[in-house]
């Protein structure tokens, strides 16, 4: 089990830990900030600097198979540190950033865009998702100022948690049809974005929906009879 100091800290950049275990699938640590590829967010990328200087290039972060536990994938050939030595964990802030203003991005989506989400994905200054509705109540550019105007808003995001019984009692929460939330550990971890969106996550979000800057709407696409495929990019300039 490791100590997701990215759950409560987002912005955290760094963080003292040490390496409990390495095998083939990459290196344990005790603590970390990377977040683990999980939601449709991508795992972090970073390195970990040894006292001596040296650093282990981390390539992907993934899930374990106990609960709470984070493998971070070293890059190909990279000398791999003993369990027992001490690192400081880093992640590569450029990116994560980006991938933080998205993934909040995409929670406004579901806001502007009535039906269930089929699915979705967080990508590095783009993403998309997946909506059961027919393609003719999708109108590109009245999306694309939703959206804009919601961003320009500022309102406050953050994470809060209620049990699994106050979820299963409002099926309301969970907008989408192809993954469900994570219960059994008698909690579920929320993100609300105040007055506009409230539904089970347990990625990495901005603190304020101004930090994501402006969108455009891409291509909308046609996946099936009803579903829908939007594209999202940040706003050159």
């Amino acid at each position: 089990m490791t100590e997701l100091v990215f759950r409560d800290k987002p912005y955290a950049r760094s963080c003292p830990a040490t390496v409990v275990a390495v095998d083939e699938r990459g290196i344990r640590l005790d603590r970390t900030v990377f977040y683990p590829t999980g939601g449709g967010q991508p795992g972090d990328t970073g390195l970990l600097r040894l006292v001596d200087g040296s650093t282990v290039a981390i390539a992907d972060t993934v899930k374990g198979s106990g609960f709470d536990e984070v493998v971070h994938v070293p890059a190909p050939a990279a000398a791999l540190p003993a369990a027992g030595t001490p690192v400081t964990a880093e992640i590569d802030w450029e990116r994560r950033q980006r991938l933080m203003r998205m993934h909040t991005c995409l929670h406004l989506l579901c806001a502007v865009v009535p039906g269930a989400m089929t699915g979705g994905q967080v990508g590095d200054g783009r993403g998309r998702l997946d909506f059961d509705v027919p393609g003719a109540s999708l109108d590109k550019e009245a999306i694309a100022a939703a959206l804009n105007k919601l961003i320009a808003e500022g309102h406050a995001v953050a994470p809060r948690w209620i049990d699994d019984a106050e979820l299963a009692a409002r099926p309301d929460l969970v907008r989408t049809m192809s993954v469900k939330p994570p219960t059994g550990t008698g909690r579920v971890r929320l993100l609300e974005i105040a007055g506009v969106d409230l539904q089970p996550c347990g990625g990495t979000h901005v603190r304020n929906t101004a930090e994501i800057g402006q969108v455009e709407i891409g291509k909308i696409e046609n996946k099936g009879r009803q579903n829908r495929r939007i594209n999202l990019v940040f706003a050159s300039g």
